[in-house]
């Protein structure tokens, strides 16, 4: 019986630290969308997109607009 609550223990344990490795780099910035909008319209202010964008690719786009 103790054999079988440590493996659980140990998975439990280690999906808890996935998710909070996570938490912070995907779903933090999907529920606050509007401060990522506001901080990349800020950091993107002084930039001229043909300036920097290598001919062919595909321009900028807003990565929390729908696909």
């Amino acid at each position: 019986m103790a054999w079988n609550l440590r493996t659980v223990m140990i998975f439990s344990d280690f999906a808890t630290l996935l998710g909070a490795a996570f938490y912070p780099i995907y779903f933090w910035p999907l529920m606050r969308t509007k401060e990522y909008k506001l901080e990349q319209a800020i950091n993107r202010a002084g930039i001229v997109q043909a300036d920097v964008q290598p001919p062919g690719l595909k321009v900028w786009s807003d990565p929390f607009g729908k696909k």
